[in-house]
């Protein structure tokens, strides 16, 4: 498919119903968090079949995609940046990094960041200094900022922690609330591989973690335990 039968695919694949479901789901009004953006209503695993037939376009039609007014447009073409780095010898791996980076302002809601930072931003960066984690994390910039702790969810499956454990640290006073649940969701996931971890961070922090970043982060202990990192929130 080129990108003109690929819009009319998603077009035809579109409901009103879950438009109008997806437009309140990902807070697109006045002052919310995804505010402006405009969903047609096609649901993700029609999205992820098309990709898989655009694997032709070059990547000027894949970046007319993903910087389209549409949120669907979007992440179709996220899905396929992903699958041509998976897919892709280090250059062309380089280039999507730097593309992704440079192209940042396109990925603005928190599902189009969850399914790419990890696997493109986390894996090209498995292996090389991770410089650019830090600078993203202090961004004034939401979106910059989630996807520096999402991204590291590519070291969490290579069992690395530590760079998950240092921005959810720095970014324990951040306000907003994805951030918070981007945090507690990474801690979470280290938490399944190795408790001690996990743990320790909570340990030194379960007292001025946000709520919400602390819920997330103990969904998986026992209750007992639960309850004692809840209590020393509390106290705080």
């Amino acid at each position: 498919m080129n990108v003109a039968e690929l819009k009319i695919a998603l077009r035809a694949a579109a409901r009103p119903g879950d438009a109008e479901f997806l437009q309140r789901f990902f807070k697109t009004g006045r002052g919310e968090y995804g505010e402006g953006d405009v969903f047609i209503g096609v649901r993700v695993p029609v999205i992820r079949k098309l990709a898989a037939q655009g694997d032709a376009l070059d990547s000027a039609q894949v970046l007319s995609l993903l910087q389209s007014q549409y949120h669907e447009e979007r992440l179709l073409a996220l899905v396929m940046l992903v699958r041509r780095f998976e897919r892709g010898a280090a250059e062309e791996r380089q280039q999507l990094f730097h593309l992704y980076l440079r192209e940042v302002r396109w990925i603005n809601n928190w599902d189009l960041v969850d399914v790419s930072a990890p696997n493109i931003v986390g894996a090209w960066l498995l292996d090389k200094p991770r410089d650019p984690l830090p600078a993203l994390a202090r961004s004034s910039g939401l979106w910059e900022r989630r996807i520096a702790v999402v991204a590291t969810f590519a070291f969490i499956r290579k069992q690395q922690y530590e760079d998950t454990l240092q921005l959810c640290e720095y970014l324990l006073g951040d306000r907003h609330d994805l951030i918070h649940k981007a945090c507690g969701w990474m801690l979470r996931e280290v938490g399944k591989r190795d408790l001690s971890p996990l743990t320790g961070f909570l340990d030194r922090h379960a007292a001025r973690m946000p709520r919400t970043m602390l819920r997330y982060a103990i969904e998986r202990l026992p209750t007992a335990q639960k309850q004692t990192y809840l209590g020393a929130r509390s106290k705080s």
